[in-house]
């Protein structure tokens, strides 16, 4: 489940569990090597959940990785995505998770090198998709039947609540104009927009559906799907393109090596359930995202 940017605020951990005993003694400052650059591991998190879940979540997922790398990591939940781009291109993070669309610009502006992402149980990558729905006696059937219609979508920037429903829109002969569009703050608000019948359809993601179904908050007896993305794969871990060779083949090599125990916490965040191990990824992995910024035209500012 992700929610809105705005309202999430800056969490910062440092994982030095097991990490201090390995890299240093006796209250003494750990020294920086290739695989401990400057003597902690700096690591970014976008706030896609609620702060107080993704701390403790990837917490877990620091500390294990500490243990393999023998170095302190520092897990920050960050303000937003601009501000972990940001602290990437200058220097200050060494590996950061972004969402699918916010890698794309992180990999422009900062040189974030995708490492791994969330596997499912049987070693398959984790994918969500964006999805369009409608009540169940709407006299909408597809995509096609949103012209002069409202529809609720997430926030700007979005890659399932915004970019890919907006793209279906461009699919179907629309431009946005020909839609009354409502950035409603959010997957839960803009599901929320269509279940109070304030829109005549709305976004919701298939990790929203998840969320809301399992918390009875959503009833789909009482709505129907007239659209849905292909599959989108889940946000990866990144790590700085200035860091040494030596360090981005360790910690890569550690990441895939970390039990599915350590991992599934952060996983259940992005409805990955039962998750297995990371599984590998690269740049290829995400190109339709790269293809979907250029054809919309998107910029860093419009994932905000």
């Amino acid at each position: 489940m992700r929610v809105s940017r705005s309202t999430a605020a800056v969490i910062t951990v440092a994982v030095t569990t097991l990490a201090l005993g390995a890299c240093g003694s006796g209250g003494d400052a750990v020294d920086a090597s290739p695989t401990c650059p400057g003597g902690t591991i700096r690591f970014g998190v976008e706030p896609f959940e609620d702060p107080a879940k993704l701390t403790p979540a990837f917490q877990v997922v620091g500390e294990a990785l500490s243990e393999k790398l023998n170095c302190p990591v520092e897990v920050t939940v960050v303000d937003n995505y601009s501000a972990e781009v940001l602290a990437m291109r200058n220097g200050q993070l060494e590996l950061g998770v972004f969402g699918p669309l916010g890698y794309v610009f992180a990999s422009q502006e900062a040189d974030a090198r995708p490492l791994a992402s969330f596997g499912t149980a049987d070693g398959v990558l984790s994918t969500y998709t964006a999805g369009v729905w409608v009540p169940k006696d709407s006299d909408i059937q597809s995509i096609e039947d949103l012209r002069g219609r409202s529809l609720a979508l997430s926030e700007p920037g979005s890659t399932s609540g915004d970019a890919l429903p907006r793209m279906a829109l461009r699919d179907s002969g629309m431009q946005d104009s020909d839609v009354s569009i409502t950035y409603a703050g959010g997957h839960p608000e803009a599901l929320l927009a269509l279940a109070n019948g304030k829109v005549d359809a709305a976004e919701i993601n298939s990790q929203q559906l998840a969320t809301s179904t399992g918390e009875g908050q959503f009833d789909t007896s009482q709505f129907r799907q007239v659209w849905a993305s292909d599959p989108i794969p889940n946000d990866p871990i990144t790590v700085a393109g200035g860091t040494s060779e030596e360090f981005q083949k360790a910690v890569a090599d550690a990441l895939l090596d970390l039990p599915a125990d350590a991992v599934a916490e952060a996983g259940a965040l992005l409805d990955v359930e039962p998750a297995g191990q990371l599984l590998p990824v690269d740049k290829s992995t995400y190109q339709p995202l790269f293809d979907l910024a250029t054809t919309l035209g998107l910029t860093s500012e419009d994932a905000g």
